[in-house]
């Protein structure tokens, strides 16, 4: 693909017409150009130009001179990204804000098991958790692994809003990295989690618990590409919920035999 029709295609992409990409790319290749001009160099109509044009006058991507013939130009590059990158996020925000008008509300009637198969997806659920956390967080990390930039924030979120919140990590170096980004949570290296052996070909990756009651519990496995490792995940909110209770349980009893050291 040349790089006129990777510049097209990309303009496309963000929402503009094929024709007002292409006769927009046609005008930043000239000093500005006649409508005739710019169809010979975009590869469009000279009858679609006309109208093309002007769409993009309306726009703000190019300039009118009135001469006889008129003469048109395209706006700075600069000007014109930061106009479609405005225009693209305001799209953003309407759909995001017409999504939640139109979203049901997570219930306690829809408590059940959930599974996620993609890595950004497990910390999506994450990071939901720990928007919605009022009292406390419980994230066990059994991975040496640079820890998400997202959870972490995420973290320190919960922890600057009166949330006890506790990590437990596998070594001293993971330990560092979280507090430097969560001063006020506490930071526990446990042991146990520097030996994590494989369970049926996955290798334990994250626990998490909010407020007793959401739990997310991650697992790695080696992907087919080089160095690459892939993150699936199981998740469910709701106190009564059987996975919920055994987590709970489970962190807990970790929690009390630590204390007991």
């Amino acid at each position: 693909m040349s790089k006129t029709e990777e510049a097209v295609t990309t303009l496309t992409e963000l929402g503009l017409t094929e024709y007002e990409s292409r006769c927009f790319v046609a005008l930043t290749r000239l000093s500005s150009g006649t409508a005739r001009e710019i169809s010979q160099v975009a590869d469009v109509p000279r009858s679609r130009v006309y109208d093309t044009i002007e769409r993009l006058g309306r726009k703000g991507l190019v300039d009118v001179q009135q001469s006889e013939p008129r003469e048109y130009r395209a706006i700075p590059v600069e000007s014109a990204c930061r106009r479609l990158k405005e225009d693209y996020e305001s799209r953003i925000d309407a759909a995001e804000n017409a999504l939640h008008q139109v979203e049901e509300p997570e219930s306690p009637d829809d408590e059940g098991m959930w599974s996620i198969n993609q890595s950004e997806q497990v910390v999506d659920r994450i990071v939901t958790f720990l928007e919605a956390a009022e009292e406390s967080v419980y994230l066990l990390i059994a991975t040496d692994e640079v820890v998400d930039r997202r959870v972490l924030e995420g973290l320190h979120t919960a922890a600057d809003g009166d949330v006890h919140v506790l990590v437990e990590v596998p070594t001293e170096d993971v330990a560092d990295r979280v507090r430097d980004a969560v001063p006020d949570a506490e930071v526990v290296v446990a042991a146990d989690l520097q030996s994590s052996e494989p369970v049926y070909s996955e290798w334990p990756g994250q626990l998490l618990m909010v407020d007793r009651a959401s739990i997310v519990a991650a697992g790695r496995t080696e992907s087919d590409l080089p160095d690459v490792t892939d993150e699936t995940a199981v998740w469910t909110y709701g106190h009564d919920h059987g996975f919920a209770v055994w987590t709970r349980k489970l962190l807990e009893q970790r929690r009390a035999a630590r204390s007991v050291e």
